[in-house]
């Protein structure tokens, strides 16, 4: 067994440094069928301009678009983009530039006009089991599905025993289980303070450690042709990428 699809996530930090990290994915991991971009106000290259540029060389891309940046009437990001497929829409965190203009849009309001005004395009949303009581996350998946959201992008998850429960709740969905490395006291800080994310007791911020658990869930969701996406935050590729083929080909 395999999984089904494997995606990298990329930071669009500029069109050179992108150019090289697809080139780099493509030599390290080649088993990445997929990538997704983030879309960052601190980076002038927006996601879905970083996916027009990244498609020709590796084919696949989802481009995240941030539902509050949508202004009413305006054309919706990436829709008519030549060769794009799909695209994760999320909410989308309030800009530290307050200059930046954002709009009351929720989610499920921007999934609706996708579904509506760009039908070929196969729509994403977000699940995060850290940021709320599961149930009222699980009650935003329902209403993201009745909007039209066909498949969902997990925040990284850190923890076998969430990940298990998280499985059994989106079982009949199409996920993205997303994994990210965690190391040293600053990263783990990070992601407590930020995501509120709520690490196991044994969890170790060290390099092997969290290869060992990337390669775990990796190896649990190919056997069931599962779908999963790599966040390599503050690693460099070439140390974090090539160990996880071994739970590839096993």
């Amino acid at each position: 067994m395999s999984l089904s699809r494997l995606s990298v996530e990329l930071i669009p930090r500029s069109e050179d440094a992108l150019a090289q990290d697809v080139t780099s994915v493509k030599t390290l991991f080649p088993a990445a069928d997929t990538l997704n971009i983030p879309d960052l106000m601190r980076f002038p290259l927006r996601s879905w301009d970083a996916a027009a540029l990244t498609m020709p060389q590796f084919g696949t891309v989802v481009p995240h678009v941030r539902a509050i940046d949508i202004a009413p009437g305006a054309p919706l990001p990436g829709s008519t983009l030549p060769g794009l497929k799909e695209v994760l829409v999320v909410h989308g965190d309030p800009p530290a530039d307050l200059a930046h203009r954002t709009y009351p849009n929720s989610t499920e309001s921007i999934i609706r006009r996708y579904r509506k005004e760009a039908p070929h395009l196969r729509i994403y949303a977000a699940f995060d089991p850290y940021r709320r009581a599961p149930w009222r996350e699980l009650e935003d998946i329902a209403r993201k599905k009745d909007a039209g959201a066909e498949g969902f992008f997990t925040q990284p998850v850190f923890d076998l025993k969430l990940f298990d429960l998280c499985r059994e709740w989106l079982q009949d969905e199409q996920v993205f289980w997303g994994l990210s490395p965690v190391i040293g006291p600053r990263s783990r800080s990070y992601w407590e303070t930020t995501n509120h994310v709520v690490f196991p007791k044994d969890f170790e911020p060290t390099l092997d450690a969290n290869i060992q658990f990337a390669q775990s869930v990796l190896r649990q969701l190919s056997q069931d042709q599962g779908c999963a996406y790599l966040m390599p935050l503050r690693v460099k590729l070439d140390q974090y990428l090539p160990p996880l083929m071994s739970a590839l080909t096993a």
